[in-house]
């Protein structure tokens, strides 16, 4: 995220004011300096507090009365910010948007209501301030102006829960320690050197050549796999140590914080730092400016120092420029590039393009109208008609429907399985093709159905009542339109069709690429079927590996599944997915038969998948002791012991949820359950995550 502004009343050196930070409707600048002294720390401070979180302020160890010109009076604080990253876009209601704190008397802070932000402007977009125990929502960085650090007394193990307040603490109180330097670089320089992970090594290449390039730090030996971190620490200058420290600090936040990035030093976050010239003195001073320029290209950094200091600043960083989202590239809020008579699409809830949206919009665009797609919720006047689509049926969906239903009136039309398994497109916008131009994310894959329709009832599947028996309703030459070769397939049991082997045939012959996102049924695997399976060039959904998907959704008849799946001839370099569904009606004692199974089948792996209820149908019916029995602790133990060589990631949230069950079960935390789920990934959320547990059902 970007902070464009922020005003305030009643802080103590700065009374009443704002601080605009945008340069021109497109961009803001890099670097923005403050004043010396009171009035330019308490402003880092006061958008510190605002845009750190609701939650952790009490968590600073700082006077509240520290900030209060009046003691009496509440001080108030408006921000704007732009959310720039998709890491932050489902927290936030729009890309440049407002929000407001207010902090009482006794140090109390709240969350201003909308209705409370009259000092926004009234087109802003406004959302409630977040509590800052997200690991990425609102990530902001802080430093004082004599940095501390850990030395082997730093949490790697991120047990607390408000472990972030750790990004900003010193900016408040000066001994506030910062990263250990020693235990980072050795950390980063084993998941990146040793075990060759690109975010790390990333990170460490780049620190080390920065340090290298401007600090005068011999690192020569950093990229090296044995190299004692320890001894190249302690042989530093005094202030070469004060000048990495908090390059370092930031670069471990944003490593650990963003997770599944491969350059989190390239993420765009603002950094406030009191004085940062005590540092090194006038002298290295523009040495360090350009370490974190370099270090974090699209951070925004506000800085207080003296007027003297100024002169030292390197003039070319100073010019430098960050870009802003335009307003009306928000998926979710548009206002400003819709006009009365436009048509509005919202998909609610779906995870890739909808079919069903896609044949709309090129029917209202056949008719001359524009169309725009809105995403899970759009509130836009003077549209002519509203189209939204949810597929799966959740509390959310309702609620997200009811909101737009108030909005909207009978302007709105709402369809899809998540609202009803009945309703249908008009049989003459079902046969036009889609409008590819609606999701440009598709580029060259083809999208759609060469059939419909399944000759099973499962309980739990929406198929039979929407779709009935298997029929088919296109051909190869209609989905790929005479040019593509990438095709997303969406029927649900295609091999159920007579015709199933022509089809595959067909793909063969095309050479075509497929992705039965769907499955394919095993049970309905044969000789010929398999052999045509295997020459399909089947695929991930974003078409860069090879990916055959089956599906095994209980533990009923695992001989026969064994004796198809033995057909395919696969091997342990295949990559053969089977989705799972879990918490419908397996049991703990199933699920673990299950994983058991596919780990035994070479180049099995596994992709869970929770069950949905769908409308009308039955709901979970394992829950409790239903679904555990009295050896729950023994089988635990055997689950965590199944381990996939690929996509293990995916099974953290069958664990996630088995871990709930456990707790509102026995009213406790399984802990081997827990440590596994933050094994890899995420370490810093393990304390969080048991105490939310445990308060929450015990």
């Amino acid at each position: 995220m970007y902070l464009l502004s922020i005003c305030f009343d009643n802080a103590k050196a700065n009374g009443v004011g704002e601080l605009s930070l945008i340069k021109n409707k497109r961009t803001l600048d890099k670097w923005t300096i403050l004043p010396s002294g009171a009035i330019g720390r308490e402003l880092l401070q006061l958008i510190a507090v605002a845009c750190g979180g609701t939650n952790l302020f009490s968590r600073l160890d700082f006077p509240t009365h520290n900030l209060h010109r009046i003691i009496s009076k509440p001080l108030t604080i408006g921000f704007c910010i732009a959310s720039v990253h998709s890491y932050e876009a489902h927290y936030n209601p729009a890309p440049i948007f407002g929000s407001g704190i207010q902090i009482d008397k006794n140090g109390f802070l709240r969350a201003m209501g909308s209705t409370e932000l009259h000092f926004l402007p009234g087109d802003m977009a406004k959302s409630r301030a977040r509590s800052g125990l997200s690991q990425t929502s609102h990530f902001i960085l802080g430093y004082g102006y004599e940095p501390q650090y850990h030395d082997t007394t730093d949490d790697f193990d991120y047990n607390d829960k408000f472990f972030r307040v750790n990004r900003f603490h010193s900016l408040f109180l000066n001994s506030a320690p910062l990263t250990d330097p020693v235990e980072f670089l050795s950390r980063i320089s084993y998941r990146g050197v040793a075990c060759k992970r690109l975010a790390p090594l990333h990170v460490l290449q780049r620190l080390s050549y920065l340090f290298k390039e401007h600090l005068g730090i011999d690192t020569d030996v950093w990229m090296d796999k044995n190299c004692n971190f320890l001894q190249e620490w302690d042989a530093l200058e005094p202030w070469q140590k004060r000048a990495a420290l908090p390059a370092l600090d930031a670069a471990r936040h944003l490593h650990y914080g963003f997770q599944t990035s491969k350059n989190p030093l390239d993420l765009p976050v603002p950094l406030l730092f009191d004085r940062p010239d005590l540092l090194s003195g006038a002298k290295q001073f523009p040495a360090w400016v350009r370490v974190m320029d370099a270090l974090l290209p699209n951070a925004q950094f506000l800085i207080s120092t003296d007027n003297k200091m100024k002169s030292c600043f390197p003039a070319d960083t100073l010019s430098t420029s960050l870009p802003l989202p335009e307003q009306q590239s928000s998926l979710k809020v548009i206002t400003s590039v819709m006009s009365k008579g436009d048509i509005l699409l919202i998909d609610g809830d779906g995870v890739m393009a909808n079919l069903a949206l896609m044949k709309l919009s090129q029917y209202f665009k056949d008719q001359g109208k524009s169309v725009i797609l809105a995403r899970q919720e759009a509130y836009i006047p003077g549209v002519e008609a509203v189209y939204a689509s949810f597929i799966f049926s959740k509390p959310l969906t309702e609620t997200r429907v009811d909101k737009l239903r108030k909005y909207y009136g009978d302007s709105l039309v709402v369809g899809g399985s998540g609202v009803d398994v009945v309703q249908r497109l008009p049989e003459d916008i079902e046969k036009i093709p889609p409008d590819y131009t609606l999701y440009p994310e598709l580029g060259e894959n083809a999208i759609g159905f060469l059939t419909r329709g399944c000759p099973f009832r499962c309980p739990f599947c929406v198929v039979p009542t929407k779709d009935g028996q298997i029929r088919q309703v296109a051909d190869l030459d209609e989905l790929l339109q005479g040019r593509l070769t990438k095709l997303i397939l969406l029927d649900d049991n295609i091999l159920s069709h007579p015709q199933a082997p022509y089809f595959l045939e067909e793909m063969v012959r095309r050479n075509v690429m497929v992705n039965f996102t769907q499955t394919l049924d095993l049970r309905l695997a044969d000789q010929e079927i398999a052999r045509l399976v295997k020459r399909v060039q089947c695929s991930n959904i974003k078409f860069t590996r090879t990916v055959y998907h089956f599906s095994l959704n209980d533990a009923h008849n695992l001989d026969q599944v064994a004796e198809k799946y033995r057909l395919f001839g696969f091997t342990g370099k295949d990559n053969v997915e089977f989705v799972c569904m879990y918490g419908f009606n397996t049991t703990l004692a199933d699920d673990v038969e299950r994983f058991r199974f596919l780990r035994s089948l070479p180049g099995a792996y596994v992709f869970v998948q929770k069950y949905q209820p769908i409308i009308g149908g039955p709901p979970t019916t394992v829950t409790g002791d239903r679904f555990f029995d009295e050896n729950a602790d023994d089988l635990i133990d055997q689950l965590i012991c199944i381990c996939f060589t690929q996509n293990m990631k995916n099974m953290e949230k069958y664990y996630r949820w088995l871990s709930k069950q456990y707790a509102m079960t026995f009213g406790g935390i399984h802990e081997k359950l827990i440590e596994t789920i933050f094994k890899y990934n995420n370490r810093q959320q393990k304390g969080s995550y048991s105490s939310k547990l445990i308060a929450r059902f015990t």
